[in-house]
């Protein structure tokens, strides 16, 4: 669910929410996405809050509205969020990587030929 708490404002973490229900395939093209009011009644937060993440997910092309019908999954949508969630994740984990590496003082050989290895164990799995 949402962390109330952490350094992620909850309007990203809804979109973020939604992003992964249109991932994992609970929603799916053309399906009804909630509404202000019921992400707001379900996380018990703000209306205005639950539709900036609504927000986001409109300029981003992941949804669309319908005149007086609300807003509906965009055809492409997973395919966007694919495409920009692992773009993101492997980006993030590789910087991750990198810092510990570096703190560790493993060299780029070293840590290919790990990589590497891993790969090939994962593989022979």
């Amino acid at each position: 669910m949402l962390n109330m708490d952490g350094s992620k404002p909850i309007y990203v973490q809804i979109a973020e929410w939604i992003e992964t229900e249109i991932i994992d395939g609970t929603l799916s093209p053309d399906d009804k996405v909630y509404s202000q009011y019921q992400l707001a009644e379900l996380f018990t937060i703000n209306p205005a809050t639950a539709g900036k993440g609504l927000t986001l997910l409109l300029e981003a092309e992941v949804v669309y509205k319908r005149r007086g019908l609300g807003m509906f999954v965009a055809s492409d949508a997973r395919d966007k969020l694919f495409a920009k969630r692992k773009e993101e994740t492997l980006r993030r984990l590789i910087r991750e990587l990198l810092n510990e590496a570096a703190l560790l003082g493993v060299d780029d050989s070293h840590l290919l030929s790990m990589i590497e290895a891993e790969r090939a164990r994962i593989k022979g799995e």
